[in-house]
């Protein structure tokens, strides 16, 4: 756990100082840290930020980048190049607020029905987690339908969004 912010009582924020060496020094432990442990701090949901260590910029942003760009030339990737080439295309589009909202929601949709998989799969022995876990299992299958509605959902709150910023500027489909 963090330490607690005495003024707030919230916790604080670990704080992690990027050197012009490109060094990482965490200041919670008073060490260098790799790459990998930066990882580690997100994978164990820690909260944290990287700064620059002469401008005190925020860097969070790119080392979590970095992370990824390391994760998936790592051989198992997660992302197809099609995936990456429509992500870049929505830069500087009009969409590209509403994807990185979509996208960060539709992760949370996922994320919280893996977490239900998880809860719902303990106790169950390898063979029948197995078996759960093939596509032909109506629990699994439940589950996908509901993240697919909930993403359906989402996308067509999101294209109600855009169509009624594009009426207020006298445009439409």
């Amino acid at each position: 756990m963090s330490p607690k912010s005495a003024a707030s009582g919230q916790p604080s924020l670990r704080v992690i100082k990027k050197y012009p060496n490109r060094r990482l020094y965490d200041t919670e432990t008073s060490t260098y840290i790799t790459l990998a442990e930066v990882k580690d701090l997100v994978m164990s949901g820690e909260a944290f930020v990287v700064r620059d260590a002469k401008t005190n910029d925020d860097l969070t942003r790119s080392i979590l980048l970095q992370i990824i760009l390391e994760e998936e030339s790592g051989g198992a990737p997660m992302f197809t190049e099609a995936v990456l080439a429509n992500i870049i295309r929505f830069y500087g589009h009009a969409m590209q607020g509403f994807m990185g909202s979509y996208l960060e929601k539709n992760i949370e949709a996922f994320t919280e029905m893996q977490a239900r998989l998880a809860e719902q799969s303990k106790g169950l022995s390898p063979e029948m987690l197995t078996k759960f876990m093939s596509l032909q299992s109506p629990m699994l299958q439940g589950m996908m339908g509901n993240y697919a509605d909930q993403s359906r959902g989402m996308f067509e709150q999101m294209q109600k969004q855009a169509e009624q910023m594009f009426g207020a500027f006298g445009l439409k489909r």
